[in-house]
This record gives C-alpha cells, structure tokens and sequence, in this order.
C-alpha cells in the first residue's frame, strides 16, 4: 500500500521530523560541530592566536583609517566594529567563530539535500547524508589549521562557498534580478571575509556558472531519477554567459570595500613569500597526499594536536577516498547541475596549492606578483584546497545515502519525513513499509547498514580529535591586563591628532595571558582609536631550522624602519629621538613587551603616561607634531556604501536572508513564481 507522501512505490515513510525540523537540522549540525570544536573559545574572554585579534572596543574609525598596504582586513573589522557598538568585543569574537561553524555546515548540508534529495519530501536518507556532510564540510584539517592560525575571516568566507553555488546553480532557472540578488545575499560571508574569500568563491563558483549542466536525469541502467530542482526550466540565466556575468558582478560589488582602496594604496608584495607561504606535509603522505587530505598549512604551529600521526592519518585517507568515492557515485546518479563545475574548481583549487611546492611553480607565481601584487593571493598555496574540501563533504554525505541504503541501489532505508501510511502487523505498517519480523535477514541487514553509515558520517570527528574542545585548549581565551586597558583609554581621551608608535618593531609577540604561551598579532595594532604604524614584515622558519623574512606591504611601515634603525635582537631603537618621532606625525609610543626603562629615561620629550609588566605608553611631548588630519578616505566609504546597499536590496528584494536561503528554486505551495513562464 502506497504511502500518502508521494514517494515512490516501494519506498518506506516513517514517522519522522515535521518540515521545520528538517530545516533547522542543518543548522543545529553546524551549531553543534562549533561548540565541539570551540568550547572554552565560546566563553569570557578573548582568543588571541596568530592572525586572530579581537579588542575591546574596536574603532571603526581606526578601521577606516586602515594602513597603507592592501587594505585586507577592512571588511571584517568593520563589522567586528559595528557588532563591537552593540555587544562586547568577546562576545562578538565567540558569535562570529561560532557563525563560521553554523553556516558553513548548513550550507553544505542545504547544498548535499538538494543534490541528492531533488525537491521531494526530505527523506530520513537524505537527512542523514545531508547531516554528515555538513559535518565533514567545517570539520577537517583545513578548518582545523586555519583556525589555529587565527583566519577567521578567510574561514567565514569559506563557510559560504555552498551557498554561493547553491545560488549560482539557482540563477539559472530565475529572472537575471533575482539571480543577483541571490548571489549578493549568498556572497555576504565572502564580503565580510575579505580578499582571499572573495577570490575563493569565484574559484569556486566561477566554473559551476560556466559549466552549469541541467539535470538530465539517471543513465539507461539506473532507476527512474526524482524530480531535481536542476531538471526545471531554464530562464534567461540559462546562459553560461548571463550566470557568469551576474556572478563577476556581483564578485566585484561585494569586494569594493577593499578592491577601491587597494587600487591607490601603492602597496608591494615580496615574492619571496611563494616559498616561505607554499604547502608542507603534515602527514606520512607527503605534500600532495596531505594536500588531498585537506592538510598542508605552511605553519607547523597550525597543526592541530595528534592530527598527522600514522593512525589518524590513516583513517583520513580512509574518509577522504570513501568521500571521492561518493562524489563519483553522486554525479552519475543525481547529476547536480553543479556537479562538473565544482568538480573543475576542486581540480583546479589542487593544482594551485602545488604551484609553490615546485621550483617552476615558484617561479611562475613570483612572476606573475611582478606584474600585479594582487597575485600575491596565491603564495598561500593550500588556501586553494577549499573547493576540494566542499566535493569531499558532499560526496561523503552520498557515501552515508548508499551505505545507508538509497533507492538509487534498492535497498529501502531512506523514510520520507512527516510521511504518515496505514497499516498495521505484518501489513504496510505504521512506517509505510512492508516489514518483516524483528530479527529477520533483511532487518539485519539495513541495521547493519544503518550502523555502518552513522560510522562512516562521524569519521570526519574520528580522524581528527585534535580540533575537539578549542583545540586541546590552544583556543583558550584571556582578558587584557589592566595596564593595556588603561592605555586604550588614556589615548582614546586625548583629542590631539597623532600616529600611535607600537614596538618592539616586530609584527608578532608571545603572550602567556591565558596560561600557556601564544604567538599572536601584536594587539596593540588595534587596540587604540587612531593609525597605527608597526612593522608587518613577517618571518617564517624554514624546515631546514633557518628562516625568511617576508617583507610587508605597508610602505609607511618601511619608512619608520629607515628613520627608527631599531636593534635586530630587541625590536627597539638604540636612541629614541623625540624630534624625530615628532616629525613622523607620532603621538604616542606603546611598547607592548617587557623593557627596561632605560630605553625611555634620560630622553628629552618623552614621558611615561603608563606604565605596565608589558605595556609601557609613551607620550611625545613636543607640540609641534605634523600629524596627519583625521580623515575617513572616501574611497572605502564608497565602496563600503555600495556595498552595503546591495546587500540590503538583495535581502529586501525576497524578504529573506542568507539564513532561509535555499539554494536551489522554490518548489511546493506559497513559493515565490521566479520561474519564467
């Protein structure tokens, strides 16, 4: 007897989630993921490690007022800013650490139920499936490792890829304004991310607009296809070159923020950076193999704790070949119509990764950086792993629907959810299905399938343990001591214009705040509500033990270099010259390290205003100081501007917001008529 659901003949129903729960699954998959992996993170407290720094009270002044390198992190500060006027600075670190787990998650689980699901009813199977992708999409080495770098912008825009291709596929069946309007709302993790998440999501969906294929249906051997949202009519975005028109323009409005700044900033980019910044093997399968596992970060310090020995590196290649496997198995029985782009991005995302590992690879990207520095994107090789890493979650997620059983292979173990049938005993029972006894030979084997499924959806967790609970704890937040506090409001105070100084001239400091010893950003370069100069050259050991010195972007930095001629070993000048600060437009010197007072005492116009273990601020005391004038450059406010309307407009325009974004057509009663007729 047939269930009421519609589903096909055959197939069970069961008594399941209501439609709204399956909605709120993803993202309760994603919620749960982060608070796994943050844990203490999520408490009191900031997390200070590498490139993450969060202030109390971050200005969007000082923000605007920016460096003059690429202005990279604009976006993200901005908003930190913005939600810093509203909430306090930790809460809104631990909101958005939290929003890379929970977005990037439903969307690869949004993305892998459209994929395998079609527009039918939500299936128990496909919940399943849909469920382990998410998982494994925001719980890999190439989450891990980023985040213990401290790129939780990067990773922000990277939690948005599956919706960028959602929409990209979507704006092929839609009128042109409602498939920019989708991609707009879909790109606004990549606007706030920045730079390499922009040029990630065109990576990423780049291809799928150029190669979008429309959902033909199952090969002559395979069962009957369920209606996809991929096999509706095509609209005027049916064109390769509509789609990837409205993609490019919707890349370059969400990027003005900091594409306009950067035309004018006169910034440089080391080529030296293309081997300091290329791809390192972090298991036993050397550099392409823990490329392929979604590893390889350049920092050794990124490497979450356990991941890399031979155990759990086994089972990760076990997961990642399960999930090719899968992925292989999806294009031929669904066809996603985003299937043959993403999977051109995932090839050419790997490629770009092993540029830097290769001497004519090196040398290709360093001349390209000669001709533009923007290209100095790709130094970061294993960045480019990303759209890998979105194939890997949606093809472990159909390995999950064939282990589980799909009605792709025959077996029945995929319930349509909110499904109700009639029946009871040895009938279609209450489920919808022909059931046999407990214990029989076919029961058996779907609970032996259903066991072998939920295994294989948590090996993601399995294979890397290390990204549990903040990393071990590397994720432990602290407070700020008191004297940098007080620093921040004594400068904040005084109305008078003037850069801030920060020493020692070195970009990264060791801080024991939360107990146990951090490399981070110098907190300093964002904590007062004015520029800042400080030394952006970055050093990075060699696996020979030596190490590069990778020379900064901000040309001003290179400037006070020249005129401060500080001590290699302890980053301070030998003789600060209070005339000489006083005509670099310096108001203040902060000194965020333990230093002798020697270095200040004795010297004519400078005075200590206050005084910590590691945080000394000093006030030059000369009143002829040829500050720069306070000013918001129009260029960011601009782009800022357009930026934000847009994203406004597109939201507006639906009434919806990324969080109720599907990411394919409207389907079923009260949708929305954006099909052309």
């Amino acid at each position: 007897m047939a269930t009421r659901s519609g589903a096909a003949g055959g197939e069970p129903g069961a008594p399941g989630l209501r439609p709204w729960a399956a909605r709120l699954l993803p993202w309760a998959v994603g919620l749960l993921a982060g608070g796994a992996a943050l844990g203490p993170a999520l408490g009191p407290g900031y997390v200070l490690r590498y490139d993450m720094v969060f202030v109390p009270d971050l200005s969007l002044g000082t923000v605007l007022a920016g460096a003059d390198g690429f202005p990279r992190a604009v976006p993200s500060d901005a908003v930190v800013a913005a939600l810093s006027g509203l909430l306090p600075g930790d809460a809104v670190q631990a909101l958005l650490l939290l929003a890379v787990f929970a977005v990037g998650g439903a969307g690869a689980a949004v993305l892998s139920a459209r994929a395998l699901g079609g527009r039918g009813p939500a299936r128990a199977g496909v919940l399943a499936a849909s469920a382990a992708a998410g998982l494994a999409y925001v719980w890999n080495p190439f989450v891990a490792e980023r985040l213990l770098l401290g790129q939780w912008a990067m990773l922000l825009g990277y939690a948005g890829l599956p919706w960028v291709v959602g929409a990209v596929a979507r704006s092929a069946v839609v009128r042109p304004a409602a498939g920019f309007a989708g991609l707009v709302r879909a790109l606004v993790p990549a606007a706030v991310g920045g730079f390499s998440s922009v040029v990630l999501a065109g990576l990423t969906a780049g291809p799928v607009a150029v190669l979008r294929t429309r959902g033909a249906g199952a090969p002559a051997d395979g069962p009957t296809p369920r209606p996809e949202a991929e096999a509706l009519p095509e609209g005027p975005g049916g064109r390769w070159w509509v789609r990837t028109g409205l993609l490019l323009l919707a890349l370059l409005t969400v990027a003005l923020p900091w594409l306009l700044p950067s035309l004018t900033s006169g910034a440089g980019t080391d080529p030296g950076g293309v081997e300091a910044f290329a791809a390192r093997s972090d298991t036993p399968f050397g550099v392409a193999g823990s490329l392929l596992l979604l590893g390889g970060v350049w920092n050794s310090g990124a490497v979450p704790p356990g991941y890399g020995e031979p155990v759990t590196a086994a089972v990760r290649m076990l997961l990642c070949l399960m999930a090719l496997a899968g992925w292989a198995w999806s294009l031929r029985r669904a066809r996603p119509a985003f299937g043959a782009g993403l999977s051109v991005a995932a090839a050419v995302g790997l490629v770009i990764a092993l540029l830097g590992t290769t001497a004519p690879g090196r040398e290709a990207v360093a001349g390209l950086i000669g001709v533009w520095p923007g290209f100095g994107v790709l130094r970061d090789g294993q960045l480019y792993v990303a759209p890998l890493a979105l194939v890997q979650a949606l093809g472990l997620g159909a390995a999950v629907l064939w282990l589980a059983g799909s009605p792709a292979d025959g077996a029945s173990a995929a319930p349509v959810v909110g499904a109700r049938s009639r029946g009871a005993g040895g009938a279609p029972g209450g489920d919808g299905t022909a059931t046999g006894r407990a214990g029989s030979p076919a029961s058996s084997v779907v609970l032996w399938r259903v066991v072998v499924a939920v295994f294989a959806g948590l090996l993601p967790v399995v294979s890397l343990p290390g990204l549990l609970w903040g990393a071990g704890g590397a994720l432990a937040p602290a407070g700020y001591p008191d004297a940098w506090l007080e620093a921040q409001r004594v400068v904040a105070a005084d109305e008078r214009p003037g850069a801030v100084l920060v020493l020692p001239w070195s970009a990264y400091r060791g801080v024991d705040w939360s107990g146990r010893p951090v490399v981070v950003l110098d907190p300093a370069t964002r904590l007062f509500d004015r520029r800042t100069v400080w030394n952006d050259d970055l050093v990075v050991g060699t696996p020979d033990g030596g190490a590069v010195v990778v020379t900064g972007e901000d040309a001003r930095a290179r400037e006070f270099a020249a005129l401060l001629r500080p001590d290699p070993a302890t980053g301070l000048p030998e003789s600060p010259d209070a005339g000489v600060l006083a005509g670099a437009g310096v108001r203040y010197v902060a000194v965020s390290a333990p230093v002798d007072n020697q270095f200040w005492s004795g010297v004519d116009g400078l005075s200590v205003v206050v005084e910590g273990d590691d945080m000394v601020l000093i006030e030059v005391q000369d009143q002829h100081i040829k500050a720069d004038k306070a000013h918001v450059p129009g260029l960011e406010v601009t782009g800022g501007l357009v930026t934000v309307g847009a994203i406004i407009w597109s939201m507006a325009r639906s009434g919806s917001s990324l969080v109720f974004q599907c990411s394919g057509p409207s389907s079923g009663p009260g949708a929305r008529k954006e099909i052309p007729k």
